[in-house]
């Protein structure tokens, strides 16, 4: 009877066991299939060259993020975690985790190079490529414990098409800027998707303008907000307004009068604030690098296939007389590598996951794009006056 009942208990365990490692959300079972582990063949020929794997294992990085907080809801023990499973392959540590006060949730997470897991597969130096610290941002969990918070900062998106309200945000940009300045902005990463890649973005950009550079990498980035539907609504009615006076021009000789007293009054002032913004755009040029993140969207994604958009003329810039053509010029410069997927009419939740970025044969179209969404969110990066760059650290 005894042996009976501990046979019973070893079966038991090796079932729970099995379903463990038939987890949906294990490593081996929805990871990627053909990425391998970094080994000695990197030092000669880094596998972090290649686009695909980068992109492969960032976004691994991103779903170790989202099993962070899984593990904390469902109180999984050391032994039954999944999130590990998706860094250490690619000789990585978990060195922070990002918290989110308002719930004790983790949004975040600092992953580091790990030198001794390298070594003890005689990988002696960091592959060339492989960044020494990433900043990985979760989107949105459907899951009760956090699901108010997160939905409260889709909210903030959609409502003001920024997150600079958010506790999360501050959280992230200090550690960011944090790492930057440890392991120096050319060493550092920051990854997110679907709300963590809007997260990721402005994170991004708040430190570009303070001169500190670093990659960014951002899946399913949002793209539709209430702002910016109000904004567009706005600028067609500006462009219909200006063209309906236009079908009325005025012939009073006395407000052609006042026009060209007005004129000559302001022409002066108009001139010398052309020049400030000429030269101003001059030191602009020679002062500052360009910061151009990546991009992953699919254009079956509502939520972020609005930055394949081409960009649209500005009407109004013809009418501004005091804007120097160096600032013009910056504006149409500004860009992000996009990598856009299109597989035909995909369901949402398979066009918007995080999975379809390390499926095998994956194909991108790649355009360095300055879609109307891109340039009004990076443009403001190129009209600053010239940020002092922070030294970098090799």
């Amino acid at each position: 009877m005894a042996k009976r009942s501990s046979e019973e208990m070893a079966k038991e365990e090796t079932s729970a066991v099995e379903g463990e490692e038939a987890h949906p959300y294990a490593f081996h079972v929805s990871g990627p299939r053909n990425v391998s582990s970094p080994n000695w063949r990197d030092l000669l020929n880094s596998s972090w060259k290649d686009e695909n794997y980068m992109r492969t294992v960032l976004a691994c990085f991103i779903q170790a993020v989202y099993l962070l907080e899984l593990d904390r809801q469902e109180n999984r023990s050391e032994e039954n975690v999944l999130a590990p499973k998706w860094w250490l392959p690619f000789k990585y540590k978990l060195s922070q985790t990002l918290i989110d006060e308002r719930d004790g949730s983790i949004f975040g997470a600092v992953l580091e190079w790990d030198r001794a897991a390298a070594l003890a597969d005689f990988i002696l130096i960091r592959p060339s490529g492989a960044p020494r610290a990433v900043l990985a941002l979760r989107g949105t969990l459907l899951k009760s414990p956090t699901i108010r918070r997160d939905i409260q900062d889709d909210l903030r998106f959609l409502t003001w098409e920024s997150l600079k309200g958010s506790v999360r945000f501050n959280v992230a940009l200090e550690a960011l800027r944090s790492v930057a300045q440890s392991y120096g902005s050319n060493n550092v990463c920051i990854v997110g998707h679907s709300l963590g890649a809007g997260f990721a973005l402005q994170v991004g950009k708040a430190l570009a303008k303070e001169g500190i550079y670093v990659d960014a990498h951002l899946f399913n980035p949002p793209s539709v907000s209430l702002a910016m539907s109000l904004r567009n609504m706005g600028e067609k009615a500006g462009v219909a307004w200006k063209r309906l006076k236009s079908m009325f021009p005025s012939s009073s000789e006395q407000e052609n009068q006042v026009s060209i007293d007005e004129s000559q009054t302001t022409s002066e002032s108009g001139l010398r604030g052309w020049m400030a913004q000429l030269n101003r755009s001059k030191t602009l040029n020679l002062g500052m690098k360009k910061w151009v993140p990546h991009l992953y969207v699919n254009n079956s994604d509502y939520i972020c296939c609005h930055y394949n958009d081409p960009p649209g003329t500005d009407e109004n810039v013809g009418d501004k007389e005091n804007v120097s053509p160096g600032l013009m010029n910056n504006a149409q410069q500004v860009a992000a590598k996009l990598f856009v997927m299109s597989k035909g009419k995909q369901k949402f939740l398979e066009a918007h996951g995080l999975e379809q970025w390390w499926s095998d044969g994956l194909e991108l179209q790649l355009a360095l794009n300055n879609s109307k969404l891109i340039d009004r969110q990076l443009k403001s990066l190129y009209s600053l006056s010239p940020p002092t760059q922070m030294s970098k650290k090799p």
